[in-house]
């Protein structure tokens, strides 16, 4: 793709072979996907491997807390691969599953069930007292982590989960945060748009 100067994000297949999407994961693709409807009625999916033309990363020493909620931050707290099944459910309770489909969460299980090629998916949970107030959960690979989704049912918990999820990433050797799609909130926490030659650099020199 980047050989040929291929212009756009997206490419296509009817492949959902877990061995294949983590593969695909590991090369540095957001692996999303969609259904569409047959001429007869019936539902098909379609896997959608993304590669952004601008990625978004957040360097541990780029981050940036603001001072309204660093008095948030002692409030809860932060377990890392914890309530993977109840995090992803919550996810697409709120978002839908307009691109996390039921065949591509059912591969991202089954790549969790067998670490399939040194891939991943891992889960955040963030707690107030015994109460689970936010979470994502996303790939890893080699030293980076890739977020794919994430949810908040209370104010500000969403913004200290990737604060707390950033620094312990820091602390157990991570390279970067992978945000994926550029969005403001990504960019206020410290993160910088990256464009894909350098983003698939940098993500494949993490793999070792």
């Amino acid at each position: 793709m980047l050989e040929t100067n291929y212009s756009e994000e997206f490419c296509l297949s009817l492949d959902f072979y877990p061995d294949f999407i983590a593969r695909l994961m590991r090369a540095g693709f957001l692996v999303m996907s969609s259904r569409f409807e047959e001429t007869d009625g019936t539902e098909q999916y379609v896997l959608l491997p993304k590669l952004h033309l601008v990625r978004s990363a957040l360097f541990f020493e780029n981050l940036h807390v603001k001072k309204s909620i660093i008095r948030f931050l002692n409030r809860y707290e932060l377990r890392y691969d914890a309530e993977f099944d109840t995090v992803v459910n919550r996810c697409l309770d709120i978002h839908g599953d307009d691109w996390l489909t039921p065949p591509l969460v059912a591969a991202i299980k089954d790549i969790r069930n067998g670490k399939i090629n040194d891939v991943y998916p891992v889960s955040f949970a963030l707690y107030r007292g015994d109460k689970l107030v936010a979470g994502e959960f996303g790939i890893k690979s080699g030293r980076v982590y890739t977020s794919y989704s994430g949810y908040y049912d209370e104010k500000n918990a969403g913004t200290v989960q990737l604060i707390l999820a950033s620094r312990y990433l820091k602390e157990h050797g991570f390279a970067f945060f992978d945000l994926g799609m550029p969005l403001d909130y990504k960019t206020e926490l410290g993160a910088v748009n990256i464009r894909v030659g350098e983003f698939v650099k940098i993500f494949r020199d993490a793999q070792n």
